[in-house]
């Protein structure tokens, strides 16, 4: 019986382990994944921050009654805190700048009449402790864990990094990928001439997109391989000590020319999944090298393999650069689409979204697994598992993006 898209993931993901970790700089770190917490060196903020320009002074003299302040200096972003010394005393104050000695509040420019003859400020509103001031570790306390480790780097964690002074940050090392497209019926993209019953290869430059736009390896070697068991044999068999994973496309159906599992078998791969019960992708076949060396066969239908790639490839790379699972996204249907009886139907969408706010996902109808061009507009698929002929609209599935 051939696993469910659900089993056949965690099958897959028992048998991936995380590359070690390696050290990066920090402008080189964005969409990597981190795998050391970033931790507050010091207090967020580090000082009592003033936010709005304006007078620094004393709540309590208000309270006593004091209503006119004499400006006694000037308070800088980025100077040391000035010391206020009297009650009926005030100090001219910038954003951003450490909140002085002596101070407890601060009162905007619009809120104060500044008499320039006199430097003297008039105040009629009420004034409260902590007034436009954003309190020392009011935000995180020194030593506080503000990155877990798993988070892929986006510029929000990167200005947090700067701010701790992480200089260098440990992140999960990426993986050597090899992407080798199989049959005789492939030519290259810029063959000088093609006739009618050969096609240009696409999917090996799709997996290597998805590759590098998802930051998933460290270099890509894309090969073509003819359906000469040979050829096979002996490209593979490099391929697989070079290589920390091995994704291939085509070969690995039961026609008389796929020889990709025997000869997987031949090198030694062990095989764990070999086919899944979904619709396109059901050939998917999975294993491992003798060195635990992940090896995929994605099936050569464009569709195909482009779901197979996003439900188990991606999963399994984030694994291996030490990536947090990602939560599940779920999604209703905007529109009926067929169902299967028996196998799990993974179905290309597109996003839409109602004035009201409201996201739903528009089926898309693909002629048939090779019809790739339909996939372009949409924004992934959803998962329909086995069940009536019809899926209606408003069915809640689960929402798999293409990025």
């Amino acid at each position: 019986m051939l696993p469910s898209p659900a089993e056949a993931e965690r099958i897959v993901l028992e048998n991936i382990f995380p590359l070690p970790a390696e050290p990066c700089p920090l402008e080189a770190a964005h969409g990597r994944v981190l795998r050391a917490p970033i931790v507050a060196d010091r207090d967020l903020p580090p000082f009592d921050r003033v936010t709005m320009d304006g007078f620094a002074l004393r709540s309590a003299a208000w309270a006593a009654g004091v209503r006119r302040f004499r400006v006694t200096g000037t308070q800088a972003a980025g100077a040391p805190p000035l010391a206020l010394k009297a009650d009926d005393g005030c100090i001219e104050i910038m954003t951003g700048a450490v909140l002085p000695t002596g101070t407890d509040c601060v009162v905007p420019y619009e809120q104060a009449a500044r008499d320039q003859a006199t430097q003297c400020v008039t105040l009629s509103e009420p004034l409260a402790a902590g007034q436009n001031v954003h309190g020392r570790a009011s935000d995180f306390a020194a030593g506080a864990t503000l990155v877990p480790p798993g988070v892929r780097l986006s510029p929000r964690e990167i200005a947090v990094a700067a701010a701790c002074g992480y200089a260098q940050l440990s992140v999960g090392g990426r993986p050597n990928v090899a992407v080798v497209a199989t049959g005789d019926e492939l030519v290259e993209v810029d063959a000088p001439a093609i006739t009618p019953h050969q096609i240009r290869k696409s999917n090996d430059h799709a997996l290597r997109a998805a590759l590098l736009g998802g930051g998933l390896a460290a270099r890509i070697e894309r090969l073509h391989l003819r359906d000469e068991r040979g050829a096979i044999e002996a490209a593979l068999r490099r391929v697989i000590m070079e290589s920390d994973v091995v994704l291939l496309t085509g070969g690995v159906s039961k026609g008389k020319f796929d020889f990709v599992p025997s000869v997987l078998a031949a090198l030694g791969v062990e095989k764990i999944i070999a086919g899944v019960a979904q619709r396109p992708g059901k050939p998917f076949w999975f294993g491992v090298t003798p060195q635990r060396t992940p090896v995929f066969a994605l099936p050569g239908n464009p569709v195909s393999a482009s779901v197979c790639f996003r439900r188990y490839v991606v999963p399994a790379l984030g694994k291996m650069l030490g990536a947090a699972p990602a939560r599940p996204d779920w999604t209703p249907l905007a529109n009926a689409t067929p169902g299967h009886a028996a196998l799990t139907r993974l179905n290309a969408v597109r996003l839409v979204t109602s004035p009201d706010g409201r996201r739903a996902a528009h089926a898309v109808a693909c002629n048939t697994s090779g019809d790739f061009a339909e996939l372009v507009g949409t924004d992934g698929f959803v998962e329909l598992p086995p069940g009536p002929a019809e899926v209606p609209a408003g069915t809640v599935a689960r929402f798999w993006a293409w990025e």
